[in-house]
């Protein structure tokens, strides 16, 4: 018999999700790498789901997020597997947000068959996984994520051998009774009401489960200056103290608010959407509160040596002759505030006696390129894009004209448009395994800017980068190791990601080989300024975006709205 992995290659597989999210564009990057044939389909109708699957004749359906049920039809035909966010026997569509409300530390996902009872089918795989304390929407591209493909392979090894029988859940929760194993049970859906912060009597370590087990979706519902707001973020505050409730501080967009026992940062907001009204979508709290309120809290910047007890969005240290640029902005988007921020860091990173120069490092996303919800939010969309993009590319180029360091990108989460070309600006990218890349900028009506038109053929060749940007599918790290995106993929978990990064960088700038490998990149860069100055690839990318940008009628526009309001 062959093995699983022989016996699994070439499968028709169909992905059935409720949005194209990171967990479905992850499975359907690393089940392509596996070679399978697979589509993807977003459920909008039963109608639309039985014609996709019509056309697609998948061998096997999964479905990595779905919020709605699967029509007898589709699971009786196929074999359907559901993707469930809990260990085995746990039920409910609020799995993830009850485990960290309730303080669990590990959890689990489960790969079951699609029956008419919700995620009470049989079990094809199982997968255990940590839970630090850390917000939903990170959990769920790190650890939960990592979990669920695992599962997800094994299961699919299984189908493909035709001979594993799927485990019944009575039966799977009987063989894990008295053991160390993880188990769940039905939980109802995560109101609202449950969720309520009392700011008057709740600790910061409840504030903190609370808005972590709602980060993303869909926020804690409160009320701030006398409106409401979905709140997101939650960051301890470990100096300031007022009257609990009230706010305290702001500090790179984010608003500092005071419980019972401490306070708390809140980076985003979003409105509550009024009856027959738009729908609303999430912002930096300062500028979701208005210039006028926000500007009546104490403005306190974080020191770029900021300790671990002080939220900052942006950090440096330095150890081993490496210094450690590191940011992580909500989303991943990257505003021309957080640009201009992020610019300065690096010009004082830049003037230290270091070596090796890293960005990012630490977990979830590395970026996302310009930050849409920002320039939704602004009085002309046109402008606030322009202004973004040129603050994407002051920063993009002080990478690329960095010569007398090794500049790394490490990327411990996804990265996508001009957030995945500000990694190529570095010397090195590193990547750890389980991230995905999406470097194109098609989805939203745009050509794309930040030196793509160098860095990109430059890394991929000509005929590479075009596909990347015509076919517009995410990629593994892996892959993009493959195809010259990545120079070294490093298999961590996200915890464990940035003390490998050290390990590695610290070995790089001890290297006898560096002085000469810097004096090579100098020479090159110098070579490739004189056969076509960077400001030539920058006028010909920006003179095609702000046509876009100032053009009313153009896709972009109408993407960015509707990607903003998840319609």
């Amino acid at each position: 018999m062959s093995s699983p992995a022989a016996t699994a290659a070439g499968l028709r597989i169909m992905l059935i999700s409720s949005a194209y999210n990171s967990l479905t564009q992850r499975m359907d990057a690393e089940l392509t790498d596996r070679g399978h044939r697979v589509a993807s389909h977003v459920v909008e109708d039963d109608f639309g789901l039985r014609v996709a699957v019509a056309q697609h004749r998948p061998q096997l359906i999964i479905a990595p997020m779905l919020k709605t049920a699967l029509p007898a039809d589709i699971w009786k035909a196929a074999v359907c597997l559901i993707v469930h966010p809990g260990p085995v026997g746990d039920r409910g569509p609020s799995s993830l947000d009850w485990a960290i409300t309730e303080g669990a530390e590990r959890w689990g996902v489960t790969v079951l068959q699609a029956v008419e009872e919700m995620d009470a089918g049989d079990i094809w795989a199982t997968v255990e996984c940590p839970l630090p304390p850390v917000g939903k929407s990170d959990l769920y591209r790190g650890e939960i994520a990592d979990a669920a493909l695992a599962a997800v392979h094994l299961a699919v090894d299984r189908f493909a051998l035709r001979t594993y029988v799927p485990e019944p859940l009575d039966r799977a929760l009987a063989a894990r009774a008295g053991t160390a194993a993880v188990t769940g049970t039905l939980k109802p859906y995560l109101r609202q009401h449950a969720r309520r912060i009392d700011w008057t009597h709740d600790t910061t370590a409840t504030v903190l489960r609370k808005l972590r087990a709602a980060d993303s979706f869909p926020g804690v519902l409160d009320t701030l200056d006398g409106r409401e707001f979905f709140l997101y973020g939650g960051h301890e505050e470990e100096a300031l103290r007022g009257r609990p409730g009230e706010l305290l501080a702001r500090r790179a967009g984010a608003v500092c608010r005071a419980t019972a026992d401490g306070a708390v940062w809140l980076t985003q907001l979003r409105p509550r959407r009024k009856p027959g009204g738009p729908a609303t979508y999430k912002m930096p709290a300062t500028i979701a509160l208005g210039a006028k309120a926000a500007k009546r809290l104490p403005e306190i910047p974080a020191p770029l040596g900021a300790g671990p007890g002080t939220w900052a969005d942006i950090r440096y240290r330095e150890r081993d002759s490496v210094g450690y640029l590191s940011f992580s902005f909500p989303s991943g988007g990257m505003s021309t505030a957080h640009c201009a921020r992020l610019l300065q860091a690096y010009e004082q990173a830049r003037s230290r006696p270091t070596s090796v120069l890293v960005l990012g490092g630490t977990r979830d996303f590395f970026s996302n390129g310009i930050h849409l919800g920002v320039i939704e939010a602004a009085p002309s969309p046109a402008d606030e894009s322009w202004r973004n993009i040129n603050a994407m590319n002051d920063l993009v180029h002080a990478v690329l004209t960095t010569t007398d360091k090794v500049t790394i990108a490490a990327l411990g989460g996804n990265a996508a448009a001009g957030g995945v070309m500000l990694a190529l600006a570095a010397d090195e990218v590193w990547a750890r395994e389980g991230v995905v890349l999406n470097p194109h900028y098609r989805k939203m009506g745009l050509t794309g800017s930040e030196y793509w038109t160098y860095t990109l053929p430059l890394r991929a060749g000509v005929d590479q980068a075009r596909e990347l940007l015509n076919d517009a599918r995410p990629v593994s790290a892996l892959r993009a190791r493959e195809i010259g995106l990545v120079d070294y993929v490093i298999p961590a978990t996200p915890d464990a990601f940035p003390a490998e990064v050290e390990t590695v960088a610290a070995r790089m700038a001890a290297s006898p080989e560096l002085t000469a490998w810097l004096r090579g990149k100098a020479h090159q860069r110098a070579k490739h300024e004189e056969a076509r100055p960077l400001s030539s690839y920058r006028e010909a990318e920006l003179a095609k975006m702000r046509r876009i940008f100032y053009d009313q009628e153009s896709e972009y526009h109408r993407l960015r709205y509707a990607f903003m309001r998840k319609l």
